[in-house]
């Protein structure tokens, strides 16, 4: 009578505190430059070495441009933290992804696409995205900076164990409507709150459907509802995605894998603390009005009035409607937009390049819109190039860039100058998150494309 998740977290308890926390063993580390420099300045400080060095995989993504890599980094503090990284990689022993390294790009787009991600894990990072993995059928989560430093001297980090959810997607997605889209319409109904305190299972016919990248893109955005992370069990898809990756198991070890791979579901009489079901035909295209995930809408419908708001939250709608620079009631379609960001750890895949290609193929980019195409690797620009995506975009007047966390935050060269609107296929759009002032439409790699072409908020 076990969730997947239950099984996974009992296979991976080394000991518990009573009424305290538990001391979860990790599998997989990954580490960027913005939170692991304290880390091992921590491990320096107390003389200890990186516990396990094999199970740890460092890059660098956050701070790092997407033009012009292979000269020195312009922003003193970037380049600085970009160093520190490497730095600490050499002393250490660790295996390191970094500029002009043909495997670098965004961690949670490396990690899956080189193997090093596999069911049945514990995946950690100093970043709160981590929940990408859990796709895998992964438990795999965020963590701070002194916790960064716990797992890499002992390979364990202590957690108090989170309530479990299950989110059901029956049915099938209508044509044009992604997982981004399924995702944004979640967190619209369950609130960036409705799901704290608890780990996500997604289940259901349409989660079945979806291929890993799909999922990756659902379980990445897990973390906007207040979920420690999301999970997605195993099956035909994920070990077709895995077969052959670098790190993947190979020959006897391959098939020892999958044999306990496939335990690994919830059983058909787990109870899970929480329960919610969603009918995925009715999903339409998404896109976000305010200043958090949850404030989304269907493209085609209307931001809420005032008297729709309780009571306690019409302070933050009114203030997050003023820095939209929006109206209650209002629609969004046809809205001029200024810049369009198809990229992050949440649509940088190939496959989220083949739809905004597919859809602007044979048409151009509108001349009032400022678009950055940013690979969320140097794999995924290989494979766009190999495919032939650079020129289809090239002619409809898109320009590809190198691989980065690029304007899904402002940490590097590409911020959203103030007041302007972007539509975005990150995954937050919080006050200043691509700049300062900057005004974010979260959407997904479709939607975006329509916007890109028409200059404008479209259905596409």
């Amino acid at each position: 009578m076990k969730t997947l998740f239950d099984k996974i977290w009992d296979a991976h308890v080394v000991t518990t505190v009573k009424d305290g926390p538990t001391q979860l063993y990790i599998d997989r580390h990954l580490c960027h430059e913005v939170t692991s420099p304290q880390a091992f300045s921590g491990l320096r400080a107390r003389g200890l070495n990186v516990f396990r060095p094999e199970q740890t995989l460092l890059t660098a993504d956050h701070n790092i441009p997407t033009t012009g890599q292979d000269k020195p980094i312009q922003d003193e503090v970037s380049r600085f933290q970009v160093d520190t990284l490497a730095k600490n990689a050499r002393e250490f022993g660790l295996t390191y992804y970094g500029l002009r390294n043909s495997r670098n790009g965004i961690v949670h787009v490396i990690g899956p696409e080189n193997g090093f991600t596999q069911p049945g894990m514990t995946i950690v990072c100093g970043d709160s995205h981590t929940s990408t993995h859990g796709a895998f059928g992964a438990i795999a989560f965020g963590i701070g900076t002194s916790e960064v430093e716990m797992v890499l001297s002992s390979q364990c980090v202590l957690q108090t164990r989170p309530k479990t959810m299950r989110v059901n997607f029956r049915g099938t997605l209508q044509q044009g409507v992604s997982a981004k889209d399924m995702a944004l319409y979640m967190i619209w109904q369950l609130t960036t709150g409705g799901a704290t305190g608890y780990f996500v299972e997604y289940a259901g016919e349409a989660i079945r459907n979806l291929t890993m990248e799909q999922r990756m893109t659902l379980c990445n955005l897990s973390i906007e509802m207040g979920a420690r992370g999301g999970l997605i069990a195993p099956d035909e898809t994920t070990y077709d995605y895995l077969r052959e990756r670098e790190f993947a198991p190979k020959g006897e070890r391959w098939d020892k894998a999958m044999a306990y791979w496939k335990t690994l579901k919830s059983d058909d009489d787990a109870v899970f603390d929480k329960e919610v079901t969603f009918d995925a035909s009715q999903i339409k295209p998404m896109i976000t009005y305010g200043t958090n995930p949850g404030m989304g809408m269907p493209i085609d419908g209307s931001i809420p009035e005032l008297s729709d708001i309780d009571e306690a939250g019409k302070i933050s709608f009114e203030k997050s409607l003023k820095y939209m620079g929006f109206e209650p009631g209002q629609k969004l379609a046809g809205k001029p937009i200024d810049y369009v960001f198809l990229g992050s750890c949440t649509n940088g895949r190939i496959e989220d390049f083949r739809l905004f290609t597919q859809y602007v193929k044979g048409k151009k980019k509108a001349g009032n819109v400022t678009a950055w195409l940013v690979p969320g690797s140097w794999q995924v620009r290989r494979q766009i190039e190999a495919e032939g995506l650079d020129k289809i975009l090239e002619e409809a007047g898109f320009e590809l860039r190198q691989p980065g966390c690029s304007a899904c935050l402002a940490m590097n060269d590409d911020k959203v100058p103030a007041g302007k609107y972007a539509v975005s296929t990150s995954n937050r759009n919080f006050e200043g998150r691509q700049g300062p002032g900057a005004r974010t439409i979260l959407a997904s790699p479709l939607v975006a494309a329509a916007a890109a072409v028409s200059g404008k908020i479209t259905a596409p």
